[in-house]
């Protein structure tokens, strides 16, 4: 290949985003995905999240082998898709892992290379090829990718502070690390509680959640020390609290990408 400085490119570049999309369970993470323009659901397998959707989907995957096949017929076949979206890589981590223990021949990922969480840093080159997937899907396709995820609570040991609990990623920490680098926008979708103690007699409480909120749901674009969040470029300004729904997450970055003309001082 040769290499000329006429290759140099300057100017803002807004290309089709790479979305990480955590939250609890059921609080609709399939649903905002389907708002996305012209999707396509890539289920993985134990995942049943968009059987009430009118959405088109292959069939679920089995097998990571069927995950990259999928995104190679995306790939190479002429479609009208431009949001494809994997549900979930919760659903999807233990395909990695099968995978990963097929090529060492072992019957788990904790014996891969002897153990001592080999396993875990063995299968972060399976999550790579997947990102590879996507981003060839960006580039020649210029389709955007939605990636899933459930999330657990864990208590995290701040440095600076006392320990508190957090919502994070339910996949291997090495695993998340590297997604949450790769992509472009990491969102986290909620409810509303508040915890209100109830005197119970003899010293004794009991702490009660309310939803605040009337079973609306809720999408959060920054990280709080309670969730992750958080994005680069445009996704990095957007409102920390949106509706749970595609069309106010476009809203939203339309407005970072085009801001309303300033107000004249009178």
């Amino acid at each position: 290949m040769a290499y000329s400085l006429k290759q140099i490119q300057k100017g803002v570049q807004h290309r089709a985003p790479r979305i990480i999309t955590l939250g609890v369970e059921k609080v609709g993470k399939s649903t905002f995905a389907a708002g996305a323009p012209n999707p396509i659901f890539l289920p993985v397998k134990g995942e049943e999240g968009i059987d009430a959707l009118d959405v088109a989907s292959f069939p679920p995957a089995g097998t990571f082998a069927d995950v990259i096949g999928y995104l190679g017929a995306l790939l190479n076949e002429e479609h009208e898709h431009q949001t494809v979206v994997i549900d979930s890589s919760s659903a999807l981590e233990p395909l990695i892992w099968e995978e990963v223990c097929r090529a060492a021949n072992v019957d788990s990922i904790e014996k891969v290379g002897g153990g001592y969480g080999k396993g875990y840093i063995e299968a972060v080159p399976q999550w790579r090829l997947l990102t590879d997937w996507l981003d060839a899907l960006r580039a020649q396709k210029n389709m955007a990718s939605v990636l899933i995820g459930h999330v657990r609570v864990k208590a995290f040991n701040d440095p600076t502070q006392d320990s508190y609990d957090t919502y994070m990623w339910d996949v291997n920490d090495k695993a998340s690390a590297m997604l949450i680098r790769w992509a472009d926008s990491i969102l986290f979708a909620n409810g509303k509680t508040t915890v209100k103690k109830e005197d119970q007699g003899f010293g004794k409480a009991k702490a009660r959640a309310i939803d605040t909120a009337a079973g609306e749901r809720f999408l959060y674009t920054q990280k709080r020390p309670a969730h992750p969040g958080g994005g680069r470029g445009v996704y990095g300004h957007l409102p920390y609290e949106l509706p749970l729904t595609w069309q106010a997450f476009q809203d939203a970055v339309a407005a970072q990408i085009n801001p309303p003309a300033a107000t004249a001082a009178e």
